[in-house]
């Protein structure tokens, strides 16, 4: 049953047409197209916000967000991204960027890595860890990562490094004691991440959807579970975008339910979701 005929259950009222105009505005503003079935998901997202500054009614909030509040588009955005990771997810591709390092290590220590949609951190800091671990000299290269979000929030935590210890409690020990230090006072029960791993890291907020003041051109870029979200039409351009940022050679990682079939012709498959730039 549509949320609009259940309005005497809801807290606030939320309209087919709060919904519709809220549809658009996270589309604009973040590339990501909500389906009608995420209509229950989107009200739960918003009411949060609606609670936080006491407004009574989603036209309000919609309103709010449409005149360009910019003190709230930060928790708009927040709202509605998800930011679910882990570290090491997807283990093959942080075994395979070991091994693509060292090859180009064989010819340049210049090596440039972008991670774009890093969530709270993980996936740069595994990127990092995979890097030294595999070749502890790395450290002496000219190598930098890259890792950027749309979401300010996550940017400035993942730039901290730091994480409840139960985050990394499923780790090798190797792992666990070599690139993660334990919290102490008001840290207790954390850990942050060896100062060796977060200094390759640069960490800045950016939206895929507007520009990128961004150089490259990047030896590997990791865009995994981003594009997921995204129509075809906004896929197409940020693989266009992503392509004009990598050399001929260069490395593309994205994640497990992602393909670039009917999206790019620039580059070919090389493994389980990595491609080579053509």
């Amino acid at each position: 049953m549509a949320l609009e005929n259940e309005k005497s259950n809801l807290e606030f009222n939320f309209s087919k047409r709060d919904f519709e105009r809220l549809r658009k505005l996270v589309y604009e503003h973040t590339g990501i197209n909500l389906s009608e079935e995420k209509q229950q998901l989107t009200y739960g997202r918003f009411a949060k916000r609606l609670r936080a500054l006491k407004i009574s009614d989603f036209s309000d909030y919609i309103d709010l967000i449409d005149n360009g509040d910019e003190d709230e588009m930060d928790h708009f955005v927040s709202a509605i991204t998800t930011n679910f990771t882990s570290f090491f997810r997807e283990s093959h591709h942080f075994d395979f960027l070991a091994q693509e390092v060292q090859r180009i290590g064989m010819k340049s220590r210049r090596i440039r890595i972008w991670s774009a949609g890093c969530s709270s951190g993980e996936e740069p800091y595994s990127i990092a860890i995979s890097i030294l671990n595999a070749i502890p000299d790395a450290i002496n290269w000219d190598l930098k990562i890259l890792a950027t979000d749309l979401d300010k929030k996550m940017v400035e935590k993942a730039s901290a490094g730091i994480y409840d210890a139960e985050r990394i409690s499923g780790l090798p020990e190797q792992i666990k004691k070599g690139w993660f230090r334990k919290g102490r006072g008001d840290n207790a029960g954390k850990v942050q991440v060896a100062k060796e791993a977060r200094s390759l890291i640069t960490f800045k907020d950016l939206n895929l959807l507007h520009d990128w003041p961004v150089k490259g051109p990047f030896d590997i870029i990791f865009c995994r579970n981003v594009v997921i979200y995204f129509d075809k039409g906004v896929q197409r351009t940020l693989f266009s975008k992503f392509s004009a940022k990598q050399r001929s050679g260069g490395k593309l990682i994205i994640g497990h339910s992602e393909n670039l079939a009917n999206v790019s012709n620039d580059y070919k498959l090389i493994g389980r979701t990595i491609y080579e730039k053509l």
